[in-house]
């Protein structure tokens, strides 16, 4: 999970995810065993689907029986909505466009409750316009693989991502999840493999194989927001020194696993850590690693934005990507500079995402990924939002694999991973031509 800065203009802060036990699990694993494919389905698939996406569906959910088996059996009430795909009618009211629950419990950070939300007010079924989708096949596929291999290896160790959720809540299973992951991957690997123009830019073709939910903004203190808001975040190349220097002379720090278990880092704010603590003479020296030296401006970035290029006065470079926070919630009413929350960062080999631990993070591309709330909307989420440049309607693709601060809770908010950038004025000049507000589209596979 990334941790990286955002225009317009809140920063982005990663969090800590957790599980709301007081709210039930969207499915169950019988459901799984009666949706496998059959050969039924097979003769009655469209001309355009994939050809081995039933076989790859049989070992994605193979690979998963475990962790959701084990889901099921440690939670005490478990869903017993219809098995089937919801079932929505676009001349609906919007209160009845899904099979939703009277509510649901919306948490943060903390999983404390914060209030209750009606799914069937915020979801609804729609069609996507009649254009062409925009989207780097190569990248989005990256971004598709990466995100359900998260979902096979670390269900058991992260059962946040299994939890209900907003759109779990609405009927929409997390097995159905997992076939659209599965789905787009094999068209996408199809497409590339034959030279052509993914089908995925096709909107006739989503409509025809995806329910096409739409996504209002729910934001409680802006009743009247509809479209979502897309604030934007990168990896910002920072030059810097592996020694301490005049000009490089403040820290990111690396927690060393053997002597953090008793979490003494959770005590010290960042202005502790920028007295120097850590540093030759501190209180604490000797229990952290300096792995890298910035300006001061430089660490707030590194602190904002989460994955940092640092291109080092030797002539190497190296991605660094935060870790462990000092569990001191971000707060939106003070600027950066003055925060008390401080991250640890590690070295990483790519821009990582989402992930409930450094070396489980998803590695994720600039393009195709947002980052968004995924306690209470969920990872592995294919969004494609519609806006206007000029005259032009545009549409585009992606996948929600990272998460931040912001998003704790946040109904109202996606962030784009705008690329990687020399300088912010690099960053704002590329991000002029991309929208502040969008409609939003969450796609399922039919």
């Amino acid at each position: 999970m990334t941790n990286i800065m955002k225009f317009q203009l809140p920063s982005k802060i990663s969090c800590s995810i957790g599980i709301l036990t007081t709210v039930v699990l969207g499915f169950s694993l019988p459901r799984i065993s009666q949706n496998f494919p059959t050969s039924q389905n097979l003769q009655n698939s469209s001309p355009d689907t994939p050809t081995s996406w039933n076989a790859l569906m049989v070992s994605s959910w193979l690979s998963l029986n475990s962790a959701i088996s084990t889901t099921t059996q440690t939670n005490t009430s478990l869903s017993t909505s219809s098995q089937n795909s919801p079932n929505i009618s676009p001349n609906s009211p919007k209160s009845s466009n899904l099979l939703s629950a009277a509510s649901y419990a919306v948490i943060d950070e903390f999983k404390k409750f914060q209030f209750n939300v009606n799914p069937g007010e915020i979801l609804s079924q729609k069609k996507l316009p009649s254009n062409k989708i925009i989207v780097n096949q190569k990248d989005l596929l990256t971004v598709l693989i990466n995100t359900r291999e998260y979902f096979q290896k670390y269900s058991n160790s992260d059962p946040d991502i299994l939890r209900t959720n907003l759109i779990t809540a609405s009927g929409v299973t997390t097995e159905k999840i997992l076939q659209t992951l599965e789905f787009m991957i094999t068209v996408l690997q199809e497409d590339i493999a034959k030279g052509r123009t993914t089908r995925l830019q096709d909107s006739e073709f989503i409509n025809q194989n995806f329910q096409v939910i739409k996504w209002d903004a729910y934001n409680p203190k802006k009743s009247q927001q509809e479209k979502l808001r897309i604030t934007k975040y990168a990896v910002f190349i920072h030059p810097g020194s592996r020694k301490k220097t005049a000009k490089f002379n403040t820290a990111i720090y690396s927690l060393k696993d053997n002597l953090a278990t008793d979490k003494f880092y959770t005590r010290y704010t960042k202005q502790d850590v920028l007295s120097g603590i850590y540093e030759p003479g501190g209180k604490e020296f000797g229990k952290v690693e300096p792995l890298a030296y910035l300006t001061r401006d430089g660490l707030e970035e590194a602190l904002m934005q989460g994955t940092i290029l640092i291109k080092f006065n030797d002539g190497s470079e190296d991605y660094f990507n935060v870790d462990r926070n000092n569990e001191i919630p971000y707060d939106k009413k003070i600027r950066p500079h003055a925060q008390k929350r401080y991250w640890y960062f590690r070295k990483v080999d790519a821009i990582k995402g989402y992930g409930y631990n450094i070396d489980a993070k998803i590695s994720i591309k600039p393009g195709v990924t947002f980052a968004g709330d995924i306690l209470n909307i969920g990872l592995g989420r294919v969004v494609v939002i519609e806006y206007n440049q000029g005259k032009q309607k545009r549409l585009r693709m992606g996948v929600i694999a990272d998460t931040g601060g912001a998003f704790l809770p946040n109904l109202y908010q996606l962030d784009f991973l705008a690329g990687i950038f020399p300088s912010q004025q690099a960053f704002k000049k590329h991000i002029s031509r991309l929208p502040e507000y969008a409609t939003a589209y969450i796609l399922v596979k039919k």
